[in-house]
């Protein structure tokens, strides 16, 4: 078994549950981490034989383009993606962090994280 981490992803996005954040925006940054057996990946050298780290790259792009009141929902069905579309992953953990959020005080982010296993 090892370890695929994709960190710092940064992004600009439209989540939250206030108007102005629709409007707006915010900056997030997003680190994902996955768990699969990359042995037979580190003998042959190919990408087919493990998680393209490209891959995950764009879902976190694609889901995070998506409007949610809430980051939870984000991380979720970020997750969701991985398991669907690369069978390899075993485990999953994903953190979405939103810069400076609008919560009333000097807070530079809030951050959820979530994970799963098949």
């Amino acid at each position: 078994m090892g370890t695929i981490k994709v960190n710092s992803i940064n992004l600009y996005a439209y989540h939250g549950c206030l108007e102005e954040e629709a409007k707006i925006g915010s900056e997030y940054i997003v680190d994902v981490a996955v768990k699969a057996d990359l042995k037979k990946s580190s003998k042959t050298d190919a990408l087919e034989d493990t998680v393209d780290y490209v891959h995950l790259n764009l879902i976190v792009k694609e889901e995070m383009a998506i409007r949610s009141k809430l980051l939870e929902e984000v991380a979720q069905r970020i997750l969701d993606r991985f398991f669907k579309e690369l069978p390899m992953i075993q485990k999953a953990k994903v953190a979405v962090a939103k810069i400076n959020p609008p919560i009333g005080g000097n807070v530079e982010e809030v951050v959820i994280i979530l994970s799963k296993k098949r």
